[in-house]
């Protein structure tokens, strides 16, 4: 979405990320001016999928586009307002989805209601509204809620390696020896 907005080209975001200049311009956005339908709604699992959200959002920038009469790769007049429609409507689908996943957990006691904590972690992460609706969610159903600082949100690398102190931490999954372990570049 960031790229279809053209945000590399808006004056505020010309440095940032696609995903944080879409959460900095939906801090000033309305997101009632624009309404996007949440993907998957019929199917009753815990499955995410953007790809329907994605569609639909590049059809509204192109009619935009054309009410306003700019070429694709302008910044359109309504760039806060799409980009806040369009970070509440994944907020909601996470959540809607992250919700049922933890109702399947508990009804098939897969967690503890004593200790069942939500985790939350990558790039989605670093977004303060997402993170903000999940820590909400978690305490709404008595979860705990761990989350690595926004800026530990970003690379996947740093992500594996905060799972590896947590593992080595705990004891689990360790390997203590390396013998007979052959490695090989891809």
């Amino acid at each position: 979405v960031a790229r279809r907005l053209s945000l590399r080209k808006h004056p505020e975001c010309h440095s940032m990320a696609g995903g944080k200049a879409i959460e900095h311009l939906a801090q000033t956005g309305n997101r009632q001016q624009h309404t996007f339908r949440l993907p998957m709604q019929q199917y009753r699992n815990c499955d995410f999928s953007f790809s329907g959200l994605q569609n639909l959002v590049n059809k509204a920038i192109t009619q935009k586009e054309k009410e306003e009469g700019i070429q694709e790769g302008e910044i359109l007049s309504c760039v806060k307002d799409v980009a806040a429609a369009v970070q509440h409507a994944v907020a909601v689908h996470i959540i809607q989805r992250t919700y049922r996943a933890m109702l399947f957990c508990i009804k098939n006691s897969i967690l503890s209601s004593k200790s069942a904590t939500l985790v939350v972690s990558g790039g989605v992460a670093s977004n303060q509204y997402i993170r903000k609706g999940l820590q909400t969610l978690a305490d709404a159903n008595d979860f705990a809620f761990l989350c690595p600082p926004p800026r530990l949100c970003t690379d996947n690398g740093v992500m594996i390696a905060w799972n590896g102190i947590e593992r080595l931490r705990a004891g689990l999954g360790v390997l203590h020896s390396t013998d007979g372990i052959r490695y090989e570049p891809k």
